[in-house]
């Protein structure tokens, strides 16, 4: 019942000085959505990074050339792999359940009046899979395909869309021209959408023997630029990327002290450090973002402050008819916990409708985090208890006499 009672005053008082009430709880609302905010896109946007690295492909090893995986300058004048190189992965290291070379090059494409310059995949008919390729019509090529160099591609969705903007009219079926051959489109990929390295959907995929024989001219038997493997379900990837760099530095006749001049990336091992960083990153936000609310909770004890010197001689009349001083400290607690409650929920209401339009924004999944916002509330209430004590305490301690003289 004392409780009820304070927390009814509180509110009287509140409602008598809106606009200062208002100015008071400003800090701790913008404190509440900034942490809010920061931990509910960051975790959005990690989760955003983990879809996109899942996209890449199931359990995908990248075998690359060069020591980085940045541009292509980082590889230069190293060499290039081999279809032997590929095969021997496949025969001789344990836990290895697929793998496909991979060749590329950047030609013009064009049907009709529309003409663009696009990336193109020569592989094997293990890439789609690997790599998490599915079709929104029309087929993958086959074996066979493979085997006779047949002049036929899959085309990703960018291109379809640049293309073949009529989008009642199926490219399937129809010929375009890359670069100096002509090219049958037997499907289109089904849409993966940006990622950090670029559009995942601007490519054209053909089989690897006709990127070779039709389209850039097989002049050398290093040719492969990149290995995708695919590992079995369960395979210890750590030990898998061992046997590959052992197989390759024999295949590379490196000599024991000479470092590897190419690298095995682990899509999974990528997607738990950049996971990792993200959350040290949003941790650090949310932490600045907390400074606001102990802004926050430095304005509510320099209004409650205020409050006890205004109101001195309604606290002596009180203390004069026979009231506590704890009972005076309980009432001047309870305001100032219901000004940072009542800031701690504002924040909630604004953080989710920033969450949502910024989440739109930046194209990444709006995820409301309970947990999150109750701690926000519950740091928010806490920072009411912590500097409101000061101003009820000196509430509490006033001489009724002394109050009661108060003008």
């Amino acid at each position: 019942m004392v409780f009820l009672n304070a927390f009814l005053i509180a509110l009287r008082e509140i409602r008598r000085n809106l606009t200062r009430a208002f100015l008071t709880v400003l800090g701790v609302i913008i404190g509440v959505a900034a942490v809010i905010t920061m931990v509910t896109l960051g975790q959005g946007t990690t989760e955003a990074v983990k879809e996109q690295i899942s996209n890449l492909g199931s359990n995908l090893l990248m075998l690359r050339p060069g020591m980085g995986f940045g541009p292509r300058s980082a590889s230069a004048g190293v060499p290039n792999f081999t279809q032997e190189d590929a095969v021997a992965i496949l025969e001789q290291v344990p836990g290895v359940a697929s793998v496909a070379p991979v060749g590329r090059a950047s030609l013009s494409t064009i049907y009709l009046q529309s003409a663009r310059t696009t990336p193109v995949v020569g592989s094997t008919p293990e890439f789609f899979p690997i790599n998490k390729w599915s079709l929104a019509e029309g087929r993958f090529f086959t074996a066979g395909d493979l085997r006779s160099g047949e002049a036929v591609c899959v085309i990703g969705n960018t291109v379809r869309r640049e293309l073949f903007p009529d989008r009642g009219v199926s490219p399937v079926g129809e010929k375009i021209r890359l670069g100096k051959a002509s090219c049958e489109v037997i499907g289109v990929l089904a849409a993966k959408g940006q990622m950090g390295m670029g559009d995942q959907d601007d490519t054209v995929v053909v089989p690897l023997t006709t990127l070779h024989r039709r389209l850039v001219g097989h002049t050398t038997s290093q040719d492969i630029g990149l290995i995708s493997i695919s590992a079995r379900e369960g395979a210890d990837s750590d030990a898998l990327i061992g046997d590959i760099n052992a197989l390759m530095r024999q295949r590379r006749h490196l000599q024991p002290g000479q470092d590897n001049n190419f690298n095995v990336f682990d899509t999974r091992q990528i997607a738990e450090t950049l996971s990792t960083s993200m959350r040290m990153m949003t941790t650090l936000l949310a932490a600045v973002a907390g400074v606001s609310l102990l802004v926050g909770g430095i304005g509510i004890m320099n209004i409650m402050l205020v409050s006890v010197t205004e109101r001195t001689r309604e606290i002596g009349i009180r203390l004069a008819i026979g009231a506590r001083a704890r009972e005076v400290l309980l009432q001047f607690l309870v305001e100032a916990i219901t000004l940072s409650c009542i800031g701690g929920v504002a924040g909630i209401v604004l953080a989710v409708a920033l969450c949502y339009g910024l989440a739109a924004l930046i194209q990444v999944p709006f995820q409301f985090n309970p947990q999150i916002n109750a701690v926000a509330f519950l740091f928010s209430a806490a920072v009411g208890v912590l500097f409101g004590f000061a101003p009820a305490r000196r509430a509490a301690r006033l001489d009724p006499i002394e109050a009661l003289r108060h003008e």
